[in-house]
């Protein structure tokens, strides 16, 4: 695509001409993109340094070994917000390979941590053991490292090692093909966010399933981003100097849907106390399963029912439901206290003489 040669109007004459579109009032949709897209950044920053504030402020240990991998989101986050500037700067043999190199990069880095994130929390909600830090950091990692190794093997074929002017020589059509066919692994980590993302909300521990809505929204206006502007950049009847501008468009629109429907909300609950709710019980294969519980005035040892089941099955037995348990048998033997009785003594009728005398 070639650079104007007349300095537009708002810009400097000694601007060289493929900053143009940073300052051409003739053509707005730069300056607001660009105006949006700053904004974006100097957020997200201002969410990194207040990541790091807060680290010794969450109480639990479950959301705080996210934060690394959260981190790691933000720097996405950020280098999103970051190359909408090399869109709106003219395509050349600079922009080129930083345009198809990083574009599925960074996404794949952001979705990479959104999808650890979500399977994480497919384990909360059920009560089993979550993953640790290095795991979900190390998994973060892995799976975006997939999009470079794609990346850098299509740049190097592209550019045939020295020719660096490709992109810009290439065809409109060949060069949105190549675009589209070079973010298929990242709309596929897209995909498993977002299905993965819906299986948080079926676990019993209710506390986790907000983490997961926010992921699951985030995913969806994510996916409704991508379909709209690969529709609209693979039409014909476009001219090919808005490409620039459907996919610096893209850029700004999903870098601020991260921050609105992930960043803030999550931020909102990293301080939260941590719920005793929204976790077993450590010693619940201890306790008995199927027992009868009551509350208030009903709380008793047994139920009448099987007090008076028990009283008929034992006949005459007595049945105390307080007492230790023991039966007490009917008896017919007299357990009474005998009361002592005066027994005639053998001297009463002693008079000091002999019979007979």
């Amino acid at each position: 695509m070639s650079t104007p040669t007349t300095t537009p109007p708002g810009c400097k004459s000694n601007l060289n001409p493929r900053y143009f579109r940073l300052c051409d009032t003739g053509e707005i949709w730069g300056i607001v993109l660009e105006s949006l897209a700053a904004l974006g950044a100097v957020t997200t920053v201002g969410f990194i340094l207040s990541l790091l504030v807060l680290v010794c402020k969450v109480q639990d240990s479950n959301k705080r070994k996210l934060l690394p991998t959260q981190f790691l989101f933000l720097l996405g986050v950020l280098g999103v917000f970051g190359l909408t500037f090399a869109f709106i700067i003219h395509l050349d043999h600079f922009t080129g390979p930083t345009r198809f190199f990083l574009f599925g990069v960074l996404f794949a880095l952001c979705f990479s941590c959104l999808l650890v994130h979500a399977f994480n929390l497919t384990k909360l909600v059920c009560g089993r053991k979550p993953l640790s830090l290095l795991v979900m950091l190390a998994l973060a990692l892995g799976l975006s490292l997939v999009q470079d190794v794609i990346a850098v093997e299509y740049i190097v074929l592209t550019m045939n090692r020295t020719n660096t002017n490709i992109f810009s020589e290439l065809t409109r059509d060949r060069s949105n093909e190549d675009f589209v066919m070079l973010l298929i692994y990242v709309m596929l980590l897209i995909v498993l966010t977002f299905l993965t993302a819906s299986f948080t909300f079926r676990g019993n521990f209710s506390g986790w399933k907000r983490h997961g809505a926010h992921i699951y929204l985030t995913t969806l206006l994510s996916i409704i981003i991508w379909v709209a502007w690969i529709t609209l950049l693979l039409l014909q009847h476009f001219e090919p100097k808005w490409n620039d501008t459907i996919l610096s468009s893209a850029l700004v629109a999903n870098g601020w849907a991260f921050l609105l429907a992930y960043v803030i909300p999550e931020f909102c609950l990293l301080t939260k106390q941590q719920n005793p709710l929204d976790y077993p019980v450590e010693d619940a294969f201890c306790k008995p399963q199927h027992m009868k519980q009551s509350y208030g005035v009903e709380n008793r040892a047994y139920s009448q029912e099987e007090i008076t089941q028990g009283l008929e099955e034992m006949g005459d037995t007595l049945y105390a439901p307080y007492s230790t348990h023991f039966q007490l048998q009917n008896s017919q033997k007299d357990y009474s206290i005998p009361r002592a009785q005066m027994q005639t003594s053998p001297y009463n009728n002693y008079e000091g003489r002999k019979d007979g005398s």
